[in-house]
Protein backbone atom coordinates (compact mmCIF):
# COMPACT_ATOMS: atom_id res chain seq x y z
CA UNK A 1 0.00 0.00 0.00
CA UNK A 2 1.00 3.60 -0.42
CA UNK A 3 -0.50 6.14 1.96
CA UNK A 4 -1.18 9.12 -0.29
CA UNK A 5 -1.74 11.79 2.30
CA UNK A 6 -3.48 12.48 5.60
CA UNK A 7 -5.95 14.87 7.17
CA UNK A 8 -6.37 13.40 10.65
CA UNK A 9 -4.08 12.88 13.62
CA UNK A 10 -4.91 9.17 13.41
CA UNK A 11 -3.56 8.96 9.87
CA UNK A 12 -0.45 10.91 10.80
CA UNK A 13 0.20 8.48 13.64
CA UNK A 14 -0.28 5.55 11.26
CA UNK A 15 2.26 6.95 8.78
CA UNK A 16 4.80 7.27 11.58
CA UNK A 17 4.54 3.54 12.36
CA UNK A 18 6.11 2.86 8.95
CA UNK A 19 8.89 5.44 9.25
CA UNK A 20 10.47 4.79 12.64
CA UNK A 21 8.33 7.43 14.31
CA UNK A 22 9.13 10.32 11.97
CA UNK A 23 6.56 11.87 9.67
CA UNK A 24 6.50 12.29 5.90
CA UNK A 25 3.60 12.81 3.52
CA UNK A 26 3.88 9.31 2.08
CA UNK A 27 4.94 5.85 3.16
CA UNK A 28 5.28 2.59 1.23
CA UNK A 29 5.08 -0.99 2.45
CA UNK A 30 3.76 -4.30 1.14
CA UNK A 31 1.21 -5.74 3.55
CA UNK A 32 -0.50 -9.11 3.71
CA UNK A 33 -4.21 -9.27 2.76
CA UNK A 34 -5.15 -8.80 6.42
CA UNK A 35 -3.78 -5.26 6.19
CA UNK A 36 -1.52 -5.83 9.19
CA UNK A 37 1.43 -8.14 8.57
CA UNK A 38 4.46 -6.54 6.96
CA UNK A 39 5.86 -8.40 3.96
CA UNK A 40 8.70 -5.92 3.35
CA UNK A 41 10.44 -3.15 5.21
CA UNK A 42 8.94 0.33 4.78
CA UNK A 43 10.12 3.59 3.24
CA UNK A 44 8.96 6.70 1.40
CA UNK A 45 8.29 4.91 -1.89
CA UNK A 46 8.66 1.64 -3.87
CA UNK A 47 12.19 2.41 -5.06
CA UNK A 48 13.45 2.86 -1.50
CA UNK A 49 12.00 -0.48 -0.46
CA UNK A 50 12.23 -2.69 -3.53
CA UNK A 51 14.77 -0.97 -5.76
CA UNK A 52 14.04 1.03 -8.91
CA UNK A 53 14.39 -1.69 -11.55
CA UNK A 54 12.96 -4.66 -9.67
CA UNK A 55 9.91 -3.08 -8.00
CA UNK A 56 7.30 -4.49 -10.38
CA UNK A 57 8.92 -7.94 -10.49
CA UNK A 58 9.07 -8.18 -6.70
CA UNK A 59 5.48 -7.01 -6.28
CA UNK A 60 4.29 -9.63 -8.77
CA UNK A 61 6.26 -12.30 -6.91
CA UNK A 62 4.66 -11.33 -3.60
CA UNK A 63 1.19 -11.04 -5.14
CA UNK A 64 1.45 -14.55 -6.58
CA UNK A 65 1.61 -15.92 -3.03
CA UNK A 66 -1.82 -14.45 -2.29
CA UNK A 67 -4.24 -15.49 -5.06
CA UNK A 68 -7.65 -13.79 -5.19
CA UNK A 69 -10.29 -15.38 -2.99
CA UNK A 70 -13.03 -12.90 -3.83
CA UNK A 71 -14.11 -10.94 -6.87
CA UNK A 72 -11.78 -7.96 -7.20
CA UNK A 73 -14.55 -6.01 -8.92
CA UNK A 74 -16.27 -5.74 -5.54
CA UNK A 75 -13.47 -3.69 -3.96
CA UNK A 76 -14.55 -0.47 -2.24
CA UNK A 77 -14.62 2.77 -4.20
CA UNK A 78 -11.96 5.28 -3.14
CA UNK A 79 -12.99 8.32 -1.09
CA UNK A 80 -10.96 11.19 0.41
CA UNK A 81 -11.64 13.33 3.47
CA UNK A 82 -12.45 16.29 1.22
CA UNK A 83 -12.43 17.44 -2.39
CA UNK A 84 -9.66 19.82 -1.39
CA UNK A 85 -7.43 16.91 -0.40
CA UNK A 86 -8.48 14.79 -3.39
CA UNK A 87 -7.64 17.61 -5.80
CA UNK A 88 -4.20 18.05 -4.26
CA UNK A 89 -3.37 14.33 -4.39
CA UNK A 90 -4.72 13.96 -7.95
CA UNK A 91 -2.48 16.82 -9.05
CA UNK A 92 0.56 15.30 -7.34
CA UNK A 93 -0.10 11.90 -8.95
CA UNK A 94 -1.09 13.54 -12.25
CA UNK A 95 -4.40 11.70 -12.50
CA UNK A 96 -7.87 12.80 -13.53
CA UNK A 97 -10.13 13.30 -10.51
CA UNK A 98 -13.72 12.04 -10.49
CA UNK A 99 -16.01 13.76 -7.96
CA UNK A 100 -19.35 12.15 -7.14
CA UNK A 101 -21.47 15.00 -5.79
CA UNK A 102 -24.99 14.85 -4.40
CA UNK A 103 -27.23 14.01 -1.41
CA UNK A 104 -25.96 11.19 0.80
CA UNK A 105 -28.82 8.83 -0.04
CA UNK A 106 -27.93 9.08 -3.73
CA UNK A 107 -24.15 8.96 -3.42
CA UNK A 108 -24.35 6.01 -1.01
CA UNK A 109 -26.06 4.04 -3.76
CA UNK A 110 -23.26 4.97 -6.15
CA UNK A 111 -20.61 3.69 -3.74
CA UNK A 112 -22.03 0.28 -4.61
CA UNK A 113 -22.92 0.66 -8.28
CA UNK A 114 -19.63 2.38 -9.16
CA UNK A 115 -17.59 -0.62 -8.02
CA UNK A 116 -17.94 -2.13 -11.48
CA UNK A 117 -16.55 1.10 -12.94
CA UNK A 118 -13.66 1.84 -10.59
CA UNK A 119 -12.49 -1.80 -10.63
CA UNK A 120 -12.76 -2.22 -14.38
CA UNK A 121 -9.37 -3.27 -15.81
CA UNK A 122 -9.34 -0.15 -18.02
CA UNK A 123 -10.02 2.19 -15.10
CA UNK A 124 -8.45 0.79 -11.93
CA UNK A 125 -5.34 2.68 -10.82
CA UNK A 126 -5.70 5.39 -13.47
CA UNK A 127 -8.01 7.85 -11.67
CA UNK A 128 -8.74 9.22 -8.22
CA UNK A 129 -12.32 9.22 -6.90
CA UNK A 130 -14.02 11.29 -4.23
CA UNK A 131 -17.54 11.66 -2.81
CA UNK A 132 -18.97 14.92 -1.49
CA UNK A 133 -22.45 15.91 -0.31
CA UNK A 134 -21.88 19.67 -0.51
CA UNK A 135 -21.06 22.17 -3.24
CA UNK A 136 -18.52 24.07 -1.15
CA UNK A 137 -15.76 22.88 -3.47
CA UNK A 138 -17.29 24.49 -6.57
CA UNK A 139 -15.24 27.63 -6.03
CA UNK A 140 -12.08 25.60 -6.66
CA UNK A 141 -13.30 24.10 -9.95
CA UNK A 142 -13.84 26.03 -13.18
CA UNK A 143 -16.92 25.39 -15.35
CA UNK A 144 -18.70 23.15 -12.85
CA UNK A 145 -22.50 23.09 -13.04
CA UNK A 146 -24.61 23.05 -9.89
CA UNK A 147 -26.60 19.98 -8.93
CA UNK A 148 -25.96 16.27 -8.24
CA UNK A 149 -23.56 14.82 -10.81
CA UNK A 150 -20.40 12.91 -11.59
CA UNK A 151 -17.76 15.54 -12.31
CA UNK A 152 -14.60 14.66 -14.25
CA UNK A 153 -11.87 17.13 -13.30
CA UNK A 154 -8.44 18.06 -14.62
CA UNK A 155 -6.46 19.03 -11.49
CA UNK A 156 -4.45 22.24 -11.61
CA UNK A 157 -0.67 22.25 -11.66
CA UNK A 158 -0.38 22.62 -7.88
CA UNK A 159 -3.62 20.95 -6.83
CA UNK A 160 -5.19 24.17 -5.61
CA UNK A 161 -7.81 24.30 -8.37
CA UNK A 162 -9.16 22.32 -11.31
CA UNK A 163 -11.21 22.46 -14.51
CA UNK A 164 -14.21 20.34 -15.50
CA UNK A 165 -13.51 18.01 -18.40
CA UNK A 166 -16.97 16.46 -18.43
CA UNK A 167 -20.01 16.20 -16.19
CA UNK A 168 -22.50 13.33 -16.11
CA UNK A 169 -25.79 12.77 -14.25
CA UNK A 170 -25.70 10.44 -11.26
CA UNK A 171 -27.96 8.07 -13.19
CA UNK A 172 -25.46 7.61 -16.02
CA UNK A 173 -24.91 4.01 -17.11
CA UNK A 174 -21.65 2.34 -16.11
CA UNK A 175 -20.66 1.88 -19.76
CA UNK A 176 -21.16 5.61 -20.39
CA UNK A 177 -19.08 6.54 -17.34
CA UNK A 178 -16.23 4.26 -18.41
CA UNK A 179 -16.27 5.65 -21.96
CA UNK A 180 -16.24 9.23 -20.64
CA UNK A 181 -13.35 8.53 -18.28
CA UNK A 182 -11.24 6.87 -20.96
CA UNK A 183 -11.71 9.84 -23.28
CA UNK A 184 -10.81 12.26 -20.48
CA UNK A 185 -7.73 10.24 -19.52
CA UNK A 186 -6.52 10.14 -23.13
CA UNK A 187 -6.93 13.91 -23.44
CA UNK A 188 -5.24 14.49 -20.09
CA UNK A 189 -2.26 12.30 -21.03
CA UNK A 190 -1.79 14.05 -24.38
CA UNK A 191 -1.94 17.56 -22.95
CA UNK A 192 -0.16 17.16 -19.60
CA UNK A 193 3.59 17.39 -19.30
CA UNK A 194 5.16 15.05 -16.77
CA UNK A 195 6.28 16.91 -13.67
CA UNK A 196 9.93 17.08 -12.71
CA UNK A 197 9.92 17.13 -8.92
CA UNK A 198 12.81 19.55 -8.35
CA UNK A 199 11.64 22.18 -10.84
CA UNK A 200 8.01 21.77 -9.77
CA UNK A 201 8.87 22.44 -6.12
CA UNK A 202 11.09 25.37 -7.07
CA UNK A 203 8.32 26.95 -9.13
CA UNK A 204 5.80 26.48 -6.35
CA UNK A 205 8.19 28.08 -3.87
CA UNK A 206 8.73 31.07 -6.16
CA UNK A 207 4.98 31.52 -6.54
CA UNK A 208 4.42 31.23 -2.80
CA UNK A 209 2.13 28.21 -3.11
CA UNK A 210 1.58 26.25 0.07
CA UNK A 211 -0.99 23.55 0.83
CA UNK A 212 -2.09 24.17 4.40
CA UNK A 213 -3.10 20.76 5.70
CA UNK A 214 -5.81 20.25 8.32
CA UNK A 215 -3.22 18.45 10.46
CA UNK A 216 0.14 20.29 10.58
CA UNK A 217 2.95 18.29 9.06
CA UNK A 218 6.55 18.33 10.13
CA UNK A 219 8.16 18.12 13.56
CA UNK A 220 8.57 20.42 16.54
CA UNK A 221 12.34 20.00 16.84
CA UNK A 222 13.03 23.03 19.02
CA UNK A 223 10.25 22.27 21.49
CA UNK A 224 8.47 25.62 21.16
CA UNK A 225 5.10 24.00 20.55
CA UNK A 226 5.04 24.98 16.88
CA UNK A 227 5.73 22.83 13.82
CA UNK A 228 9.04 23.65 12.14
CA UNK A 229 8.36 23.94 8.42
CA UNK A 230 11.97 24.18 7.36
CA UNK A 231 14.46 21.37 7.41
CA UNK A 232 13.54 17.71 7.22
CA UNK A 233 13.73 15.09 9.91
CA UNK A 234 16.90 13.08 10.40
CA UNK A 235 17.48 10.59 7.61
CA UNK A 236 19.39 7.37 7.39
CA UNK A 237 18.92 3.95 8.83
CA UNK A 238 16.38 1.37 7.88
CA UNK A 239 12.70 2.15 8.21
CA UNK A 240 10.11 -0.42 9.06
CA UNK A 241 9.79 -3.84 10.53
CA UNK A 242 10.85 -7.30 9.43
CA UNK A 243 8.32 -9.51 7.67
CA UNK A 244 5.48 -10.61 9.91
CA UNK A 245 5.59 -7.72 12.35
CA UNK A 246 2.47 -5.67 12.84
CA UNK A 247 2.64 -1.87 13.19
CA UNK A 248 0.85 -0.20 16.06
CA UNK A 249 -2.33 1.55 14.97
Amino acid sequence: MRIDSYETAEHQKYVRTFLDGRFENSAFCLLAPNGQDWLTRAGRGPEMVLGHRSSVIQMKTVAAKYPDRKNGRLALVQDFHSVRQALNVASADQRVLVIVSGPKEQTDELRISLKSVTNDECIVGRFHFDFDETEDWHKQIKNVKAGPSIVVVRPGEFGMDGTVMNQLPLAAESSEIIKTLLVANSEFAKTTKKKVYSSHVSKGTRLGIYFDSVVPYGEDRDGDGKIDRRGGPPRGGRSGAPSGRRPTQ
